[in-house]
């Protein structure tokens, strides 16, 4: 049989028919006693619930615990019932397994005799991907101000400890107590120290490179510790490092290493939660480099591992 003998509407069924099933947006149709008729893969997808588990409950099944989503279940069937549909809706839903996820919902009235409400249809699109895009284009649009305003406080910084480390060096070669002497020094090394928080802030602010460099990968360790010590979590946190002082210089893109070992480092502070031990050691063979960052955190399951190289993975605690 040709594609010509085959009737028309038969080929627009078919085709509606894979739309519904297979689209990945959630497809449903909910009756006037509110409870579910059609149930599409998407919404299995989405939802976790098969069509036999879903089909005659009612659809508050998916509603979030709380008296504003039962509000907000009564306003929309009064405003399909008023206009025939109910604009574009932000929101959140429940899932099988109880996760709440933020959806958008589209909803349309479906007609009964002399177009009396005789339910309705639900599109949802799960938007938890879209909502994580944006929280991270957020925390980079808050981090570049961060950076910009780091480079004017460490410049603004940066010229008062020159001029207070010069006194207190011509003072150091002028002092002959030996208790004035001792203070002294201790100045100076919380000044270095100062200066070297300085220095870090302007390295974090200023635009990533991505010029390969010859680089002794164990400076760079230095400073992905260096910064994430910082980290208002560590105080109960001991770093621990062991690294081979005769590791071969290697050509790399210094900025985006120091990027993958702060982000690992971070993982680390998590999975302790700010109180344990986080060693990073490196070492090296005839051909390979080796880094390794250990905590005593719980660890993750097989399931997780499974899924580390995930986008946006975010293992339950």
């Amino acid at each position: 049989m040709t594609l010509k003998t085959i009737p028309k509407l038969e080929l627009n069924k078919q085709y509606l028919h894979n739309v519904f099933q297979y689209l990945d947006s959630a497809i449903m149709v909910v009756d006037e006693n509110e409870e579910f008729l059609v149930w599409n893969n998407g919404a299995e997808k989405i939802f976790g619930y098969t069509q036999e588990e879903i089909i005659g409950r009612n659809s508050s099944a998916l509603l979030p615990d709380g008296k504003k989503y039962l509000e907000e279940l009564t306003n929309i069937i009064d405003e399909v019932k008023l206009n025939g549909f109910a604009k574009v809706i932000e929101t959140e839903r429940r899932t099988k397994d109880n996760r709440i996820i933020p959806v958008q919902l589209n909803v349309a009235m479906l007609p009964g005799e002399n177009n009396s409400y005789a339910g309705r249809t639900v599109v949802i699109t799960d938007v938890s991907e879209v909502r994580k895009l944006q929280q991270q284009v957020d925390q980079s649009e808050k981090l570049a101000v961060i950076g910009q305003l780091a480079a004017g406080v460490a410049h603004e910084i940066g010229n008062p400890l020159a001029a207070i480390s010069s006194i207190v060096q011509i003072l150091q070669r002028k002092s002959t107590d030996q208790f004035t002497s001792d203070q002294l020094a201790n100045v100076k090394d919380n000044i270095n120290r100062i200066s070297k928080i300085v220095r870090e802030l302007v390295d974090l602010s200023r635009p990533p490179s991505h010029d390969e460099v010859i680089t002794q990968i164990n400076e760079v360790i230095k400073t992905a510790v260096g910064i994430v010590k910082y980290d208002k979590r560590v105080r109960k946190v001991e770093f621990k490092t062991y690294l081979d002082e005769n590791l071969p210089m290697i050509k790399v893109v210094p900025d985006q290493l120091i990027q993958v070992f702060i982000n690992i480092l971070i993982n680390s502070l998590d999975a302790i939660e700010g109180s344990g031990i986080i060693k990073v050691k490196s070492s090296y063979n005839d051909k390979l480099i080796f880094v390794s960052i250990i905590d005593n955190g719980s660890g993750m399951d097989e399931k997780v591992i499974a899924k580390v190289f995930d986008p946006f993975l975010q293992p339950k605690k």
